[in-house]
């Protein structure tokens, strides 16, 4: 079946394209599935993970909301793979790497989203390291998942993960398409949310926007997704004029209505103190960080330890953490 796979890619797939057979290899070398390609496997390796299952109970821009449909990072992930596989099987690139490229590339996001993303970089910083999210991705599948022995993927999907963010472009254009997939769902999905927290309306989007990618969520995407398509491999992944420019407008309102307005941000404060406590209390009592975070403390650092404890926590297992450290109990008398 597998064979049937590389005669299939060889056969059907563009030029530009990167071939599963070719692919350069994981850190640790395995024996090759029978069935599955290695880009196969490594995708299933990401969904059976515990990182990504943890993905479910991550707010993705809206902490704690009382509603069952707004998104969690978990479903903001399973809407960058599809919106990256279609254009990946529209372009006849590989589905089966950009899929996994998606499904892994926020497996290090942080709780409380980009809040707590800045939380802990700035704690960091104060030892002259950084937090991004993007790389702590990578140092989930490559050194934290499974007990601290790491998911060992393959080269091609963790460049994917890594290079996610646009600070550099992946070495295979199934990679760039995350970059792209990314930015279209969460401008889209997160206009949904605001919508539903009340804080805008498809209205209030500019019309010189709206014009251009049109005027609801199904129309955005679908014009985006074929934007992207009609642009091509040529010249790497990406969009011509006018659609590049109006999603780069979409996204600025974006910043200006939603992820700056202080009802949406107004319990970042909080979120600040509270993970700086963690972080406080885990680095002067590393025996209470679990053995997998600990596994590399020596080589670098507790302080990293308890940033790679603090940033795999749910939400909600953050606060509970927080509130079995800090909230005093009420005593119940007998």
């Amino acid at each position: 079946m597998k064979q049937t796979t590389y005669e299939f890619e060889r056969a059907f797939l563009c030029k530009q394209a990167f071939l599963s057979e070719n692919t350069k290899g994981r850190l640790k070398p395995m024996e090759p599935c029978p069935i599955r390609t290695e880009f196969q496997r490594d995708r299933d390796r990401i969904i059976h993970s515990k990182s990504f299952r943890r993905l479910m109970h991550k707010m993705q821009v809206f902490l704690a909301p009382e509603g069952d449909h707004y998104r969690t990072r978990l479903t903001h992930t399973l809407e960058v793979a599809q919106i990256a596989r279609t254009i990946a099987r529209a372009l006849r690139l590989n589905e089966d790497l950009t899929e996994a490229c998606a499904l892994g590339h926020d497996l290090g996001h942080t709780p409380f989203g980009h809040s707590g993303e800045r939380a802990l970089n700035e704690l960091l910083k104060a030892r002259g390291e950084e937090f991004r999210h993007n790389e702590q991705s990578l140092r989930v599948v490559d050194l934290l998942e499974n007990g601290g022995e790491g998911l060992n993927l393959t080269s091609e999907v963790r460049d994917g993960i890594v290079n996610h963010t646009g600070e550099r472009d992946a070495h295979t254009l199934e990679g760039c398409i995350i970059r792209v997939a990314d930015r279209i769902a969460y401008i889209n999905h997160d206009i949904d949310d605001a919508a539903r927290a009340g804080l805008l309306t498809d209205d209030d989007i500019p019309k010189e926007i709206s014009e251009v990618l049109g005027s609801t969520h199904s129309e955005r995407i679908d014009t985006l997704v074929s934007a992207a398509v009609n642009h091509g491999t040529e010249h790497g992944i990406g969009m011509d004029e006018p659609y590049a420019k109006a999603m780069d407008d979409l996204r600025a309102f974006m910043f200006e209505k939603v992820y700056k307005n202080k009802i949406a941000k107004s319990e970042d404060e909080k979120v600040t103190k509270m993970l700086t406590f963690l972080y406080e209390y885990f680095t002067g009592h590393p025996e209470s960080i679990p053995q997998e975070y600990l596994k590399y403390a020596e080589k670098d650092g507790v302080y990293r330890a308890a940033a790679d404890y603090i940033a795999g926590m749910t939400d909600r297992y953050a606060i509970g953490c927080f509130e079995s450290l800090y909230v005093p109990k009420v005593w119940q008398y007998k």
